[in-house]
């Protein structure tokens, strides 16, 4: 573990009604205890769960487009507003880590070519070769196995964005991999990712923040139910 504790800063913020303060499950954060070396953020879209990640990111330096700390390119709309408010509690602390955003990875690999302009050895990092010359899933597995891999913190917004179900299974054995000397926070919908066993699952549609069971998650109660029922949902989804 590296990463043990967030802590948001309640007393410098300027407007509580202002996004993204006024998210509910940011507006009830305090403090956050990360206990396991991988760990889920689950909830709905809106929920908050990928601001706290990118706010994350930014206190960590990390470019909040996406990348490490030696990453510097131009992205719209890539100012972390949450990020100045928090404070992050090491032990130990560690510079090193990556943040992966998957709605900005196609900007973060243009920016990975720009690079290789100048040293070609760039793509060592990223399986010997552009990432734009990859498949979408092919890109996220190339970066996770040769990018990722040194003791730090990564933290992946929605990694399975690119991931058929067999690559979902895939970066499970990745992810079991990388915990071994690296601390993981996983913002996520996939109840195929989920599945990894002995994780923290942080539910943000609740108020706090709170743990949840596997089984609890509405990703696996409802894929479960629909792969059971499948043409009792369709009739009543199409019902006219």
């Amino acid at each position: 573990m590296f990463l043990h504790e967030i802590t948001k800063l309640n007393e410098v913020i300027p407007n509580e009604r202002q996004y993204p303060f006024h998210i509910p499950a940011i507006r009830q954060l305090d403090r956050l205890r990360l206990e396991k070396r991988v760990t889920f953020f689950v909830g709905e879209n809106g929920s908050g769960k990928s601001t706290l990640l990118e706010a994350i990111a930014y206190q960590c330096g990390f470019h909040t487009g996406g990348g490490g700390r030696n990453n510097s390119y131009e992205l719209d709309a890539s100012e972390s507003h949450l990020g100045q408010f928090i404070r992050l509690s090491w032990k130990p602390k560690v510079s090193n880590g990556f943040f992966l955003r998957a709605e900005s990875f196609y900007q973060f690999a243009s920016h990975i070519d720009e690079l290789a302009k100048e040293d070609l050895r760039i793509y060592d990092y990223y399986g010997g070769k552009s990432l734009h010359h990859q498949s979408h899933g092919e890109s996220f597995l190339s970066l996770f196995k040769n990018r990722f891999g040194r003791p730090g913190l990564y933290l992946l917004d929605e990694p399975e964005a690119a991931l058929s179900p067999t690559r979902q299974l895939s970066f499970l054995s990745l992810i079991h991999e990388l915990q071994k000397s690296a601390q993981l926070i996983i913002a996520t919908h996939s109840p195929i990712l989920l599945g990894y066993p002995d994780a923290d699952i942080i539910h943000f549609d609740d108020q706090p923040l709170a743990r949840i069971r596997y089984e609890d998650t509405d990703h696996y109660q409802i894929t479960r139910r629909f792969l059971e029922n499948r043409q009792m949902f369709l009739r009543e989804l199409m019902a006219d």
